[in-house]
């Protein structure tokens, strides 16, 4: 039962414990999946294939105890095949909406950006509004709901990018990276982390997720902490190096990141520390650098820290 920071923080520390049985070596990444789940965002994870991606997120349903659903992104998917169709019973003279595998708890959208954009925007109203609509019909998605895409590097062959409106819908963007070599030799040695799976407990229930996503509220935010996040999302709409700021939205989601961060590390309110921890993985996917700024891909939310001051 969550009934306070405290209780919350030891939750998360279960949670985070039974996914680094899968996912080795990542506790930052894992925390980072936890807060976004917590701030009732969606998540991307962009990196080369085969580093654990796809693990990841079975690994973060399992642990929530999330009904679960994979959609393969190809080339040819059609928006039917994601959030289902409608078809003609002839003994009942009506059409009948069977769902597609949208509606899970947990959505895993794997190689998003392998399908055509027309496929992409099958995910777009169910990110924003919880619901699908289909024959000018509105479905209720089922709740708690959490859409966790991969991606691979933009440069590879075969992938579309994915438009700025949906983009700013994933409250976090992460990467897994290479395994550091005592760990790889670790995977080399032990074994199958896919068989390992099915060893996870599912340390709370799907029911008992909102609770904890209620939870974040007890965290407190200073005025001078709401200063610093229109200090930098500020910095990032008037800074000639940018052609695209964060949006209101981008600086909702980074209050609810900041506040989950700080309750995974037990801290009673929002430290700029843990607004820091969260800003890359909140912001860089949402900001779009000027071709003439010098500045690198990946390293803007750096630069934002590093320029704007803590009030």
């Amino acid at each position: 039962m969550v009934t306070d920071i405290a209780s919350a923080k030891a939750v998360t520390d279960k949670l985070a414990n039974e996914v680094g049985q899968i996912i080795l070596g990542k506790e930052q990444e894992i925390q980072l999946a936890l807060a976004c789940i917590l701030a009732g965002g969606h998540l991307l994870i962009e990196d080369v294939p085969g580093v654990g991606k796809t693990l990841m997120a079975r690994s973060l349903a399992r642990s929530l105890g999330l009904s679960f659903s994979r959609i393969q992104f190809t080339s040819d998917l059609m928006p039917a095949d994601v959030i289902g169709v409608s078809i003609y019973q002839q003994n009942d003279n009506r059409f009948v909406f069977h769902k597609g595998p949208l509606f899970a708890q947990m959505v895993l959208a794997d190689e998003v950006n392998r399908a055509a954009p027309k496929s992409q925007s099958a995910l777009l109203e169910a990110m924003e509004e919880q619901q699908v609509t289909v024959d000018g019909e509105s479905w209720e998605l089922p709740q708690p709901f959490v859409v966790i895409a991969t991606q691979n590097p933009a440069h590879q062959i075969g992938t579309y990018p994915l438009p700025e409106s949906q983009l700013d819908r994933f409250l976090m963007q992460i990467g897994l990276g290479y395994p550091s070599e005592p760990l790889e030799r670790k995977l080399l040695r032990g074994d199958d982390r896919r068989g390992m799976l099915k060893t996870l407990r599912p340390q709370i229930s799907g029911d008992e997720l909102p609770a904890l996503q209620h939870a974040i509220k007890l965290v407190e935010v200073s005025e001078a902490l709401l200063d610093y996040v229109q200090a930098l999302t500020r910095y990032t709409r008037e800074h000639p190096d940018f052609e695209l700021g964060l949006s209101p939205r981008a600086s909702i989601d980074l209050i609810n990141a900041a506040r989950a961060w700080a309750l995974i590390q037990g801290h009673a309110g929002v430290q700029p520390e843990d607004l820091q921890s969260v800003f890359a993985a909140v912001a860089d996917h949402r900001l779009r650098l000027n071709s003439a700024s010098g500045a690198m891909p990946g390293q803007a939310a750096m630069q934002v820290l590093a320029e704007v001051a803590i009030p």
